[in-house]
């Protein structure tokens, strides 16, 4: 692969850019399906936020108002001295390349997105004049989620310098000052240093295991912070070569965690870097295989698709079923791990067509936790499964119920927690997607069927009869989150006679196809008649908001009785409109926070109505929005592509593709924005591709490409067959 190809695998840092320090930590952050890491300095830096996530591990600590995912000590811990001099980028004032006793020379890091490794090159000078070339570079193993590796190369470039190596873990770590651990133990010998601890409320242990290999003597140093650390005399061009191998485990993986990362870690360190990177290459290229979408004519575009490819991957779950894709992913503390209905509407996609495998172990652990979803439904007075708009560990409800302070001291009362509730028809429509495309009747019959039956339960209990024999659904919260507890969503009224009518068809295939399983969950869920008469009533008769003389859905009752506030005159900005009108007069306006009616199209496309009402609905609604949620302009640049709004579409695509590149919300240090990434790759492949299930489910192409772009080429798997498309532009084509 030459190095044009080269750099349309790669994200680069060049030079040093200290005030970007959190972006870059999130952007390059490693990972593996397993943990997520972000790419904090080795030897530290001021302000900088070292974090290492793993599936599972939340905890509530002592104050807070929700559970979060915990930070676990940092494995990548390397002090590094020259001369005596220690190596570092700090500033200690105003001429950053110069710190007392040493100065920068060069700096660039390249996160090779094809490898999944993260490498920093630089270039130091001592105190002393000696001169080296330092290169870190690490990644956490695909093959091998337990195994996390460093490899640091010293070389003399001016003089023969002495190299102090010191490489550490850290054995008090916390959540942004927030404590999480007890019981820490640490240990050091000559071989290796440990950690192990144990969550405070909710009883996770966690153990690492770490092995320095080095040129010379390895000595332990007995310190509270475990430490290994080696001395080595370099000649002029002389090179060291550093290797530090660490492990993990926890009690979500089995019971001894400490002994099992020390034999792995011993096995690992055995192997060596190079055979340990060779297999995690390999299995990087397995994925990219079948996860890699190519655009010929757009280098730009095709940098974003695979970095937000990238971003799905390194957070999905190869080997578990019981844990899920939080909103900002494994790559920062952003709504503290917590799993909403981006995973299920927007990260899904890509890996139900790509990776089935890892869908169907997301789709798992919405069904590990159906029983917490009947909880909540109890709780709240209805029947069936209600599934939490926040969810951890536990399956409970984790929507915190007030915000934290704003800058005049008060708190906002959250109520999605309480009233946004599309998400159990979120899971829903995902599971349904995912058994038309992958065909798999296993899991449709013991678990999707139940989760799809029982929040349809949920619904029949929830929709509300008037005494006209209408049925309304009052205080709902639909995907515009800037109006609360609104009455008659058209987006989550559609979608709940999308639901009942699924339902019903699922019955249908399951009396046909395996009348065992039917009568199971007709008995176990109390599927009567009068219950399923009471379905098609609902489907009949529950309110869809329309106004027929300007042919347009209306997206909630008295929406068009708000303040109209011309969103377009809003320009430039970072951020939405919403907190430069301030929270109360949002409430009262017709600004969208996002694709809601537009959601609507994505999701049933010319179910929703004739072409003209769908026009009449864009035209309404896109200029009305102010793309307050990064989920929301892919979605409306695959809408915009399906009814042929080819500038619109581009455009909409261009701010998704740059929503984490470029930072253009103003708040990647706290993670990556994991349904940007999943909408990106539905804005290409349904949106521009047109790929699409036609009316006897098959695959079927209606292409609308913008008009740069030569041909996109990608795999999608129907059925277990797995098939690569090839689209091509027909405008550049023509003569």
């Amino acid at each position: 692969m030459n190095s044009a190809q080269d750099r349309l695998w790669q994200i680069t840092e060049y030079p040093f850019q200290p005030d970007k320090q959190l972006y870059h930590e999130t952007i390059f952050t490693l990972g593996n399906g397993y943990l997520g890491c972000r790419a904090a300095f080795e030897e530290g830096y001021v302000g900088e936020t070292p974090t290492t996530l793993v599936h599972g591990i939340f905890n509530h600590a002592e104050g807070a108002l929700v559970p979060e995912l915990v930070n676990v000590p940092d494995w990548t811990g390397v002090r590094l001295w020259v001369d005596g001099t220690a190596f570092h980028l700090e500033n200690p004032g105003d001429d950053w390349l110069t710190p007392p006793g040493g100065a920068l020379l060069g700096y660039r890091r390249v996160l090779n997105m094809r490898e999944a490794v993260l490498r920093r090159e630089t270039l130091f000078r001592a105190e002393t004049g000696s001169t080296v070339r330092v290169v870190f570079e690490r990644f956490t193993s695909l093959v091998d989620v337990h195994v996390l590796a460093q490899r640091i190369t010293v070389t003399a470039i001016d003089g023969a310098p002495d190299i102090l190596l010191e490489a550490w873990q850290e054995a008090d770590t916390t959540n942004l000052g927030r404590v999480h651990w007890k019981n820490i133990q640490t240990a050091t010998d000559a071989e290796e240093m440990t950690w192990a601890g144990q969550t405070t409320q909710s009883g996770y242990r966690v153990a690492l295991a770490s092995r320095l290999s080095s040129p010379t003597t390895v000595i332990a140093v007995n310190v509270p912070t475990p430490i290994l650390s080696s001395s080595v005399q370099l000649d002029k061009d002389g090179q060291a070569v550093f290797e530090k191998i660490t492990a993990i485990y926890t009690n979500r993986d089995l019971d001894d965690p400490l002994s099992a990362a020390r034999q792995k870690a011993s096995e690992a360190a055995q192997a060596g870097y190079d055979a340990l990177l060779s297999a995690h290459i390999d299995g990087w290229a397995a994925y990219w295989r079948d996860s890699d979408i190519q655009i010929d004519g757009d280098d730009e575009s095709q940098i974003a698709m695979r970095f937000t490819a990238y971003h799905i991957l390194i957070a999905a779950p190869q080997h578990d079923d019981d844990v899920s894709v939080g909103a900002k992913t494994l790559s920062g503390f952003g709504y503290k791990g917590h799993v909403f209905w981006d995973t299920e509407l927007f990260i899904l996609s890509p890996l139900i067509l790509n990776q089935p495998a890892i869908a169907r172990n997301l789709l798992m652990y919405r069904y590990h936790r159906l029983e917490g979803a009947r909880h909540k439904a109890a709780a709240n007075g209805f029947e069936g499964a209600m599934f939490p708009w926040e969810s951890t560990d536990s399956g409970e409800e984790t929507t915190p119920q007030w915000s934290d302070p704003q800058p005049d001291g008060t708190r906002i009362r959250i109520w999605t927690g309480d009233n946004e509730q599309h998400i159990s028809t979120d899971i829903s429509y995902a599971i349904s997607q995912y058994w038309r495309w992958t065909g798999d009747d296993e899991f449709l019959l013991n678990h999707g069927a139940e989760i799809v039956l029982d929040t349809a339960v949920f619904w029949g209990s929830r929709a509300e009869k008037t005494d006209s024999g209408r049925y309304v659904l009052t205080n709902q919260i639909g995907p515009d989150e800037y109006h609360e507890n609104i009455n008659n969503s058209v987006f989550v009224n559609r979608m709940v006679i999308w639901h009942l009518t699924e339902a019903f068809a699922l019955l249908d295939w399951l009396q046909s196809h395996a009348p065992d399983h039917a009568a199971r969950l007709t008995d176990s869920l109390k599927l009567t008649r009068e219950r399923l008469a009471g379905w098609r009533d609902i489907i009949a008769h529950l309110v869809i908001p329309f106004d027929s003389q300007k042919q347009i859905h209306v997206q909630f009752d008295g929406f068009f009785n708000l303040e109209y506030v011309p969103v377009p005159n809003y320009e430039p900005r970072v951020g939405g409109v919403w907190p430069m009108l301030g929270h109360q007069r949002a409430l009262e306006s017709q600004v969208i926070k996002q694709a809601d009616v537009v959601m609507l199209m994505a999701l049933l496309g010319d179910a929703v109505g004739p072409r003209h009402v769908m026009l009449n609905n864009w035209k309404t609604y896109y200029p009305r929005c102010d793309h307050g949620s990064s989920l929301s302009p892919a979605i409306h640049a695959w809408v915009a592509a399906r009814l042929g709004q080819d500038d619109d579409a581009y455009h909409m695509f261009q701010h998704a593709a740059m929503i984490d590149l470029q930072d253009n919300k103003g708040n990647v240090r706290d993670g990556i924005h994991g349904a940007a990434c999943g909408g990106l790759w539905q804005a290409v492949v349904f949106g521009f591709c047109g790929l699409h299930l036609d009316s006897e489910g098959k695959p079927q192409l209606a292409p609308r490409l913008p008009a740069h772009w030569k041909q996109v080429s990608f795999i999608a798997y129907y059925q277990g067959e797995r098939r690569q498309f090839v689209v091509q532009n027909p405008v550049l084509d023509a003569p």
